[in-house]
């Protein structure tokens, strides 16, 4: 297998994606990602005990890097307002979500085309980083689907923040889709801001001087992820136990606040 794939591998990548269910879909160098904003502070900012976070082999604050891993592929589904189901937590639920486990599907899917096809050898990851997974909305970003928006999300054309994302790096270099040119918080009134339940972005905790770049979280260094974490907990807290069709026990269901999500203009559906 040679070190890079010609230009129609990486089509046939995001039209793959897309016929498997995918928004959207785009690659970047795993060069390149590890020295993307995110990875760099995130060593360093702290607190990593968040909601969802599990026990694994990674230790806090660190991110596993397959020796072999050269580019990355990120795919996307979309996790809009009118289907609050795709972004369910129910106990007892093996892959997370039903968009999570949409997501795993359409990784699966792509990663058995890639390896007979084209041999290329994938290595699927892991939603948490603390079990080998990467930081996402980063690696969207230089892919190509958009941009980190002032809620601290990924902000996408087609969708706003209105996404989830999954990934898989091969050991081959694929040709990159992004970044791109695209940034609507220009100029906005910060409705993400406004919205959020626990004033989770109205001080700067984080600066240029601490981490030696001026890309920080939630752009300025004002988003607190101990308040956003403290909403999540209380949605834990005032979870539904519901009745599932084919289970006789019922579940308890957790539906996570989005409110950041909800209020960004950027690809709502026009009234």
């Amino acid at each position: 297998m040679t070190s890079s794939l010609p230009e129609e591998i990486k089509d046939h990548i995001i039209e793959k994606a897309g016929e498997f269910g995918a928004c959207s879909a785009g690659i970047a160098a795993v060069d390149t990602l590890k020295k993307s904003p995110s990875h760099i502070v995130y060593g360093k900012i702290g607190d990593y005990q968040t909601v969802g976070n599990r026990e694994g082999q990674i230790r806090p604050g660190e991110v596993s890097w397959p020796q072999n891993a050269r580019s990355a592929i990120i795919v996307a589904v979309a996790h809009p307002e009118n289907k609050p189901e795709l972004d369910w937590w129910i106990e007892g639920y093996n892959g997370g979500t039903p968009g999570n486990r949409r997501l795993t599907d359409i990784n699966d899917k792509l990663a058995v085309g890639l390896e007979e096809e084209h041999g290329i050898k994938i290595t699927k990851l892991p939603y948490h980083i603390e079990s080998g997974g990467i930081l996402l909305k980063d690696a969207a970003v230089l892919a190509g689907l958009g941009c980190i928006g002032k809620n601290n999300m990924l902000v996408t054309p087609e969708f706003g923040p209105r996404v989830r994302l999954r990934a898989m790096l091969t050991d081959v270099a694929l040709p990159g889709t992004g970044p791109v040119d695209f940034d609507p918080c220009r100029g906005c009134d910060m409705p993400c801001r406004h919205a959020c339940p626990r004033q989770a972005f109205e001080a700067r905790i984080y600066s240029q001087k601490d981490f030696g770049i001026d890309q920080l979280p939630a752009r300025n260094g004002v988003f607190s992820r101990t308040l956003c974490n403290r909403q999540m907990k209380l949605d834990e807290a005032n979870s539904k136990t519901i009745k599932m069709e084919g289970r006789e026990v019922p579940r308890r269901r957790v539906s996570y606040c989005r409110l950041c999500e909800f209020s960004c203009p950027v690809g709502r559906p026009s009234q």
